[in-house]
């Protein structure tokens, strides 16, 4: 062994077996530990000195110097010199104590001395080296937090530069993947969200990047349906409001919300007053024809949907919710259609009692059209007549939606399009289902009684009813086809004498 500074040879390192700390010099240690390790140890003392008082220092005191503690600090493992060749190993420049941080292990001889003599300066000028060595690792870390922030701010840039291309058809795909959508409960509620997107909003500013849409075309949206369907139009406000705020935490857009109600409200104070009505706009019965025809060149499962629910005076839920078990006797002398009570809107009469299927007698037309619906291509397994293009039910937008497109067909021809005779309204598909056909029915003469059970009403009063007790479905038959020829354009207009009977 060394003694003194008298320093270990290459051939002592290899050879030493026994743990212990065995001496280089001047501070420089060699451990072995017990299972046969090897690495190099650096120990050192920093003096430091006594604090002064200030009437010391005036008294020209000088402080005392006070040995540190000694410390210890590891310089890293060995060179394994047994397993490599020495040398084909080149000498090395200057080391440095960043060096070793940087390849804190497998030091040779003369790697070790010459950090050693580094620390030794250290030392000498007052620098404790472990410190020295936190110091560095720690700006070390730094450096490489700062360099994953700047990487990380540079895709935040750059996805931030292709998200602000992103268009309003694109934002509202991403808002409907969102955990506010998922967690709907109600599935209507989900399809409705949406469809009226797609319906109203997507067609005026679907291509528009989100940071360029204004206050007008928010308004050019809303305008159409304000006063016609003011509950959608307040919906759909809130829906594309809500679509724009979620892009506003992206920073995509800037400044306020331009379908927030504190950016609309002068333009919705100027449509006054919009008071909700159980009066749909409806077709006026002499332009019935046409828009029938009209809507039979039309394609599509939506305008297919719409047809039957004009024939059978049905509400777009009921059509909607269609499946062919609910159909008797297609091919037979009496086809038959019935709705379960489940669901019609009228759950329980008004006595209390629960109400009874609705049986709709088919037309000749009707049962024509349902059978080439079936012959339609439409998704596997479905059970609904008019299924959408991915399964389940037809959104009750898809019939509307066919309905504004020939209103819009039609304003381009004569300036316009398909209005209620009375509200100056475009006409929507309940009110002409509905409204257009018992308009029709009281023209041509039809008892009340009979027009109302076609629409599933409740009629009379108890004793009324307990007289009657019969849905009147041959009747009603012979009226639903008469109704099919006038909206073919064929009927000849004759009155039908009232026939009161409680006969079926």
């Amino acid at each position: 062994m060394a003694a003194g500074n008298e320093l270990l040879t290459v051939a002592q390192i290899k050879a030493l077996k026994k743990p212990g700390h065995y001496r280089d010099g001047k501070g420089l240690y060699l451990q072995v530990s017990v299972w046969g390790t090897k690495s190099w140890v650096f120990k050192y003392t920093v003096p430091t000195f006594e604090v002064l008082s200030d009437e010391d220092l005036a008294a020209g005191r000088r402080p005392k110097r006070i040995p540190g503690k000694l410390r210890s600090m590891g310089l890293g493992s060995v060179f394994d010199y047994t397993a490599k060749n020495v040398e084909d190993i080149a000498d090395i420049g200057s080391v440095t104590l960043a060096d070793l941080i940087a390849k804190p292990t497998d030091l040779r001889l003369d790697e070790v001395r010459k950090l050693a003599r580094v620390l030794r300066d250290m030392v000498k000028s007052g620098i404790d080296p472990i410190d020295h060595r936190a110091e560095l690792e720690l700006k070390k870390q730094r450096a490489a937090k700062a360099e994953i922030e700047a990487a990380r701010l540079a895709e935040e840039a750059k996805a931030l530069e292709k998200a602000r291309r992103l268009s309003f058809s694109q934002a509202v795909e991403v808002y409907m993947t969102s955990g506010r959508i998922r967690n709907l409960k109600n599935e209507k509620h989900r399809r409705q969200w949406g469809s009226t997107l797609q319906t109203y909003a997507e067609p005026i500013i679907g291509n528009m990047r989100v940071e360029e849409i204004q206050r007008g075309d928010i308004i050019r949206i809303l305008e159409p349906i304000w006063a016609d369907k003011p509950e959608t139009a307040n919906r759909l406000r809130g829906r594309i409001e809500s679509v724009l705020n979620s892009e506003k935490v992206l920073e995509l857009r800037s400044g306020e919300n331009p379908a927030s109600l504190k950016v609309l409200k002068s333009w919705i104070d100027e449509q006054g007053d919009v008071k909700k009505s159980d009066n749909h706009p409806a077709l006026a019965v002499d332009d019935l024809p046409t828009w029938f025809a009209d809507l039979k060149k039309r394609e599509g499962m939506a305008a297919r949907a719409l047809e039957l629910a004009v024939l059978c005076a049905n509400r777009s839920a009921e059509i909607r919710g269609m499946t062919f078990d609910e159909i008797t006797d297609l091919d037979g002398d009496n086809p038959m259609w019935v709705i379960p009570a489940a669901r019609l809107k009228v759950k329980k009469r008004r006595d209390g009692k629960p109400v009874p299927p609705h049986r709709i007698p088919l037309s000749p037309d009707a049962v024509a059209l349902l059978k080439t619906v079936a012959k339609m291509p439409r998704p596997e397994n479905t059970p609904y007549v008019f299924p959408a293009a991915r399964g389940g039910q037809l959104s009750d937008m898809a019939l509307s939606a066919v309905m504004r497109r020939m209103h819009d067909a039609k304003v381009q021809e004569d300036g316009k399009g398909w209005l209620d005779p009375r509200s100056g309204r475009p006409a929507v598909p309940h009110g002409t289902c509905r409204a257009t056909f018992r308009s029709w029915a009281a023209m041509r003469g039809y008892e009340h009684a009979l027009a109302e059970i076609a629409l599933a009403h409740e009629v009379g009063d108890e004793v009324t009813r307990a007289y009657q007790r019969s849905d009147m479905v041959e009747r009603r038959r012979s009226m639903m086809a008469h109704y099919a020829t006038a909206c073919r354009g064929d009927d000849a207009g004759g009155v039908v004498v009232p026939f009161m009977s409680g006969a079926a």
